[in-house]
């Protein structure tokens, strides 16, 4: 049988057909081309008619003729839609019209840096006429190569972390490059939002700065998957005009969409088999039946786990695992198991990857036929890029949504055609968060000086706020102002203790000391070790069980050594919170009154992990706990208290409660609210912090604290302050919409008094 045949034996099958809640096919489409444009040089057109391209997608040609105007452009069209000749094509043009120029690449990860170096390869090869070297620079590039791309490479990829501390902080040795710059390509825009997205605006800023320094003034080229404001987003991450196109000529193979709920295990509790296991079992029935298959689960936990019980499954030393081989991928392996692991995909030595959103991104890893997404991802983006990363190569492909029990994948499942009607979701970043301002304020003036003139007009890439900032660094004794200029007056390298993509820029390293070994298998950053690498913790790596012998922060290093054990670790968290300032006041009503009032502020999040419990693989049943000693983390950030004062309708409400059932209604409230504001917001659950409170210290009323989990918070809080009516009246629905009696995991968590925070929310909408 065909793949086609074997999948439709599995959606028939009873294993899963009586738990598919919908099953839905999106028809191919045909594509719209347009011939070669007039102005194209000859030897690209040669090089890609001998790849058996003839003829352009329309928005290529769109993006094309746009660059040749001067323009910048962003252009967002869906997965394995050829936006990859999209940017190629101008830069390639310019390249060989001027043998000075030089272009960059800025890819989110090393995978796609990778993925592309081998496609310009395939492009420029010297037996084909372009002769064009390219050179990826990047934390894997050894040093011996280093100084041959930044003096000989006509294109270099690299990504923002590398150009934030290595490449600009080094720019008088790149003078050569800086000085020719015609074109920057910003591949996968939309992975560019919230706090990442804030600092890679700042790094843009100085890659900008540093350019003019130089004489250039480069045109943007940006790529982007579907979201609601590309445009907006783009330009705020450049700082400058741009045109975007976003009318996609490329066709579309057929693809299925499957929403699957797990069982029921126990109705009366609304407790369902677990997302680990089910997601395992389409991967299983899917790879045997020779479908290649992507799982994508949201935790290097989660991901390891599944894998396990995956490989587990396949398990038969007589059939070499019927010639099956599954692999996991995500953060914190080591370049050359990285590297293993992508070719392995390509040419088909694996079958089957359990992946983190490591994966998410376009890079290309070969005829993937399925994916299987264990649990909502965060965001609609999030779920259409997993989905497409199978079917890159056309024909019919599938996607397979496995519901967890939180209340955001119950809510799809409750209504599978909002899930269909739902529109992607914004992107939003705040460049001027004062904490990653001036964090790149300090970056930009150890580069260059600052100029007073500059920062007085608004000129410069930095703007007005510059001056707030170096006011700012300057009292830390790091900056210091003479004769109209802003200099660098520290023997630190800033860039340095600046993480683009965590709160801490220092990670701890994994060592593996079985038998004397003493190698490393990994790396975590400081505040996810705490959490997840403990002393005695079990840490998985690629299907190996490993126990913590001894976590020293202080050193920054982590000892584990190899173990056989039946379960895996949670670390648990507790959080203290103290209101620093009081900045704006929001009054929200109905019809009937005042339902509640919320206060933006910023506060003080203390947190540490202090227990961790022992989970049993297969049934994740509790089988223990143990203690932990380790010191609290402190974060400064933004947040929206809401509070429920005796005159108002919440308030009201709460009066009738006692202490518990208060703590419960809150708590119930906070549970659905971190599950489902991601819908209002392009963010992971994981981005927002809930704290209850049943009688506030600060405030003297019953309050909700939700705040943003990174230090100066990142905007979310300011945006759902406006949205909270619309959010109240969402999370109620979908407390409605829960079958359970009493409260379970899809609503207001297990053990939480459903009826008391029902209430509540009747009050608020």
């Amino acid at each position: 049988m065909d793949a086609r045949e074997n999948l439709q034996k599995i959606l028939e099958s009873p294993d899963f057909a009586p738990n598919i809640v919908i099953n839905r096919l999106l028809p191919a489409e045909e594509g719209c081309y347009v011939p070669f444009p007039d102005g194209l040089d000859k030897r690209i057109v040669d090089v890609l008619k001998n790849r058996g391209i003839d003829r352009l997608y329309t928005h290529q040609a769109e993006v094309w003729q746009k660059t040749q105007e001067g323009k910048n452009v962003v252009v967002v069209t869906p997965t394995a839609s050829g936006k990859t000749l999209c940017y190629n094509l101008p830069c390639l043009q310019a390249l060989l019209a001027d043998e000075s120029a030089r272009c960059l690449y800025l890819f989110p990860t090393k995978a796609l840096s990778q993925d592309q170096q081998s496609e310009l390869n395939e492009l420029s090869l010297t037996g084909e006429g372009l002769n064009l070297k390219v050179a990826t620079y990047d934390g894997d590039t050894p040093e011996s190569l280093r100084v041959s791309a930044r003096d000989t490479g006509r294109i270099i990829i690299s990504n923002p972390d590398m150009l934030h501390a290595g490449i600009l902080p080094n720019h008088p040795k790149w003078i050569k490059f800086f000085s020719r710059l015609k074109y920057i390509v910003i591949d996968e825009a939309h992975a560019y939002r919230g706090v990442l997205g804030s600092h890679v605006a700042n790094v843009i800023r100085r890659l900008r700065r540093v350019a003019a320094f130089y004489g250039a003034q480069p045109q943007f080229i940006l790529c982007s998957a579907t979201i609601a404001n590309p445009k907006e987003l783009a330009q705020a991450l450049i700082a400058q005009d741009i045109e975007l196109v976003d009318k996609n000529g490329a066709p579309r193979g057929e693809k299925r969409i499957i929403l699957y709920n797990p069982p029921l295990v126990d109705p009366v509790q609304g407790i369902r088999r677990s997302v680990v296991t089910e997601s395992r079992r389409w991967m299983i029935a899917l790879v045997r039946a020779g479908i290649k298959t992507i799982m994508f689960a949201h935790s290097r936990v989660r991901t390891e786990v599944a894998a396990s019980y995956v490989n587990e499954d396949l398990a038969n030393i007589y059939t070499d695992n019927s010639r099956i081989r599954v692999e996991t991928y995500r953060g914190g392996l080591l370049p050359n198991e990285r590297r293993e692991i992508e070719k392995g995909l390509r040419d088909g030595s694996i079958q089957g990857v359990v992946s983190t959103n490591a994966l998410e991104l376009g890079i290309d890893i070969g005829g993937l036929d399925a994916s299987v997404v264990a649990g909502f991802p965060g965001s609609f983006n999030s779920f259409w890029q997993q989905s497409g990363r199978a079917g890159r190569r056309g024909g019919t492909s599938v996607s397979v949504f496995v519901a967890t029990a939180s209340p955001i994948d119950q809510f799809i499942m409750n209504d599978p055609q909002w899930f269909f009607r739902k529109s992607v979701e914004e992107g939003r970043i705040d460049p001027d968060n004062p904490y990653i301002l001036a964090d790149h304020v300090k970056c930009a003036c150890f580069e260059l000086p600052f100029n007073d003139k500059d920062m007085e007009t608004g000129d410069g890439s930095f703007g007005l706020k510059a001056r707030d900032a170096l006011e700012f660094v300057e009292e830390a004794g790091v900056v210091r102002h003479t004769g109209g200029r802003w200099h660098w007056a520290d023997r630190s390298y800033p860039a340095e203790g600046i993480s683009l993509r965590s709160a801490t820029a220092d990670n701890v390293v994994i060592i593996d000391v079985t038998a004397g070994r003493n190698s490393v298998i990994g790396e975590m950053d400081r505040p996810s070790a705490k959490e997840l690498i403990f002393d005695n913790a079990v840490y998985i790596h690629r299907g190996r069980q490993f126990l913590v012998e001894k976590l020293d922060i202080e050193n920054r290093k982590c000892l584990v050594r190899e173990a056989e054990v039946n379960y895996f670790t949670d670390g648990l968290v507790k959080t203290d919170i103290k209101v620093l300032t009081e900045d704006e006041k929001f009054t929200y009503k109905t019809d009937d009154g005042v339902t509640a009032a919320g206060v933006l502020s910023d506060v003080l999040v203390r947190s540490q992990v202090t227990k961790f419990k022992k989970l049993k693989f297969r049934t994740h049943e509790n089988i223990g706990y143990g203690d932990i000693d380790l010191g609290e983390e402190e974060m400064q950030t933004r947040s929206l208290a809401l509070l429920f004062a005796p005159e108002s309708a919440g308030g009201k409400v709460l009066a009738k409660m006692d202490e518990q059932e208060t703590g419960e209604a809150l708590s119930g409230a906070g549970t659905l609210i971190r599950n489902i504001a991601p819908i209002f917001l392009l963010c992971d659950p994981r981005d927002l912090g809930i704290a209850e409170r049943v009688r506030d210290t600060h405030f003297g009323v019953p309050a909700l604290y939700i705040y943003d989990k990174y230090p100066g918070g990142t905007g979310l809080a300011e945006s759902l302050s406006r949205r909270a009516e619309a959010l109240f009246s969402t999370i109620r629905g979908a407390l409605l919409a829960c079958p359970c009696k009493t409260g379970c995991p899809s609503c207001v968590g297990p053990g939480v008094n459903k009826a008391a925070a029902g209430e509540l929310l009747k009050a608020l909408v």
